[in-house]
């Protein structure tokens, strides 16, 4: 008898059962492969945009994977770094190899927490809530909640070519008898497809020819203690030409997307190589991120190089790259459909509607992505833990934490095709930078007992400090001096030429730290971390207060109505975003935001166009 029993040990199931046990409840974490813990099915990296948010707010409550990520790190980049704070996100290109096996030792390691590699056949259910599990072994181990965690596995079918092979990882069984068992029990099932790129073996490789990538030393990556690093690598940029599209056009008779022998929706900002070269006819060069898989990089990941194509075509297509000519491949891709779950059916706690104490996280809820499915799994284990404690259930905001802008859109619009998360998604994106993650999800993180006193009250107080030195920021006025604009001269900024506040000047774009120590020398005594997160509220202080009014304002915003005869075809909105509109037809705004893939910038441009119609 366990407290929680989780089903599953990718990155969801990993970080449910690490969290579960942390909070004290007795688990069992049942896998195929031990061996496989939190394995990394497709690329190597970890973070990105909006999922390096998603990261951050992990590494708040003390998550398993910026541990992780950090520690197994071999190349850091900052993207987006041209533009602004909110819509930066860090990504870590990591060691696999690394990865997964520190995943494995941890979590065996760990208190409260048995491990055991067995195929979970079936969920044990009474009076309609489940009870426990049952597996191929005819064990059955019973819980007081079940957090299912399959991935891809779950009737998991491989395509390769016009080949066709049952399984949920490459070189591992599918789980075909629990797919089964969930939609008896009243699930609504659904197929979703994903796929992987060839690796490529290093010694074949012409790297002389390609764009190289270094890694960014500045960027400190998730966790909020500076980790030890390994040897850090380069990545590369390769194009594709049109060659490449020629040998991929030539073959679209032989890819299973095409012919009809995939059923299942793939991810839509992800395609493969062939979907692109067909859905981007007239672009002659695409892309190719080459990407070291391990520290001792003797293969490489071609990331944006995704296919099913036979295995033969996947060389002649590779090989007419420029650097590859003499490339081997070390694993082809592949595309893979596996059963998932309509999101719709879930409580905000995660819980299932339908079964009651079966909690579902990751592939199984139609997310694409490492990222997505830890958050979920790290939600899954907390709402699950509060609920065996009676307590109520921990749902963040949308204007708190980009897990909750996930989270929400999943079990309020539902998705028919695997959902990725963008910052666009987000309309409070201001208020949710990937630096102020442990400031708002301190408390949360310190009330499920993942975080400790003393560290929960060291950022308490680095917060009321940032939040003193912007008062007294916006509280100090200043007015065209000698001596102030000699100053302003000194440190390389403008002159002042009317009254202002201090916090406007700090709110330049030229601003540094040392800039700031000069214009403020009472703040000498706080640390880089501080410094830099006053340097960004100040920058951001006007538009935040004009977002925390939006929040205030969206209620009133959605019940706007959209007019019968409105033409949807108009200036901003995305192609998907249209054709959806138009196939929807919803009556007002709130049914506009409630329809998958419609984000908050869409919403947003449709009130424009609304009142100039008016």
């Amino acid at each position: 008898m366990y407290d929680i029993i989780v089903i599953g040990a990718g990155h969801a199931g990993a970080e449910a059962a690490y969290n579960s046990a942390r909070m004290g409840k007795k688990t069992l974490l049942l896998t195929m492969l031990v061996d496989r813990i939190a394995a990394t099915s497709c690329n190597p990296a970890i973070g990105g945009l909006a999922k390096g948010h998603l990261v951050k707010e992990i590494a708040a409550f003390n998550g398993l994977m910026p541990i992780l990520a950090d520690t197994s790190a071999i190349n850091f980049k900052m993207l987006n770094e041209s533009k602004g704070a909110a819509v930066q996100g860090t990504r870590v290109q990591i060691d696999m190899d690394e990865y997964n096996l520190n995943a494995k030792n941890i979590l065996l390691n760990m208190d409260n927490l048995d491990i055991s590699q067995e195929l979970v056949d079936e969920i044990l259910v009474k009076d309609n809530a489940a009870i426990g599990v049952k597996t191929e072994l005819d064990k059955s181990y019973y819980a007081k909640k079940i957090i299912l965690c399959a991935g891809t596995f779950l009737n998991g079918l491989i395509h390769v070519g016009l080949s066709q092979i049952k399984s949920g990882r490459v070189g591992e069984i599918s789980a075909s008898k629990l797919g089964d068992n969930l939609e008896n029990l009243g699930l609504n099932r659904k197929r979703l497809k994903t796929g992987t790129c060839p690796r490529i073996n290093a010694k074949s490789i012409n790297f002389s020819l390609l764009e190289i990538q270094e890694s960014d030393e500045s960027v400190k990556g998730f966790n909020l203690k500076a980790l030890p690093r390994i040897k850090q690598l380069p990545c590369y940029i390769a194009h594709t030409n049109t060659n490449t599209h020629t040998i991929i056009r030539s073959n679209f008779d032989k890819a299973p997307l095409f012919t009809g022998q995939i059923k299942g929706v793939g991810p839509r900002y992800c395609p493969s190589i062939e979907d692109k070269i067909n859905r981007f006819a007239s672009k002659e060069s695409h892309h190719l991120f080459i990407e070291p898989q391990t520290k001792e990089a003797n293969e490489y990941y071609i990331n944006g190089f995704s296919t099913s194509l036979p295995f033969s075509v996947q060389e002649d297509m590779i090989r007419s790259v420029k650097g590859f000519e003499n490339a081997k491949i070390t694993r082809f891709g592949y595309a893979i459909e596996y059963d998932f779950f309509n999101p719709q059916d879930l409580f905000h706690s995660l819980e299932s509607k339908i079964i009651k104490n079966l909690y579902l996280a990751g592939q199984v809820n139609g997310t694409t992505g490492y990222e997505e499915a830890a958050a979920q799994g790290l939600m899954a284990s907390i709402n699950a833990a509060l609920a065996i404690d009676n307590k109520e259930p921990l749902i963040l905001r949308r204007d708190e934490a980009y897990i909750g802008v996930l989270i929400d859109d999943l079990v309020t619009k539902g998705t028919n095709e695997p959902y990725r998360m963008f910052t666009s998604r987000a309309e409070f994106r201001l208020l949710l930078r990937e630096s102020n993650a442990i400031f708002r999800l301190n408390k949360y993180a310190y009330e499920c007992a993942l975080r400790n006193e003393e560290e929960y009250k060291y950022y308490l107080n680095l917060q009321a400090n940032i939040k003193s030195a912007l008062n007294q920021l916006c509280n100090t006025n200043v007015v065209p001096s000698k001596v102030f604009n000699e100053l302003l001269n000194s440190i390389e900024e403008e002159n002042i030429s009317q009254p202002t506040s201090l916090q406007k000047i700090i709110a330049r774009s030229s601003m540094t730290r040392q800039k700031l120590l000069a214009l403020c020398p009472q703040f000498s005594t706080l640390s880089e971390f501080e410094l830099d997160e006053i340097l960004l509220e100040a920058k951001y202080f006007h538009y935040v207060k004009l977002q925390e009014q939006n929040i205030k304002d969206m209620k009133e915003l959605l019940e706007i109505k959209i007019p019968k005869d409105f033409n949807f075809n108009i200036s901003g909105l995305s192609a998907e975003v249209i054709e959806k509109l138009q196939k929807n037809k919803p009556e007002n705004l709130f049914e506009a935001s409630k329809i998958s893939g419609i984000t908050p910038a869409a919403i947003d441009i449709l009130q424009i166009y609304i009142k100039l119609k008016a």
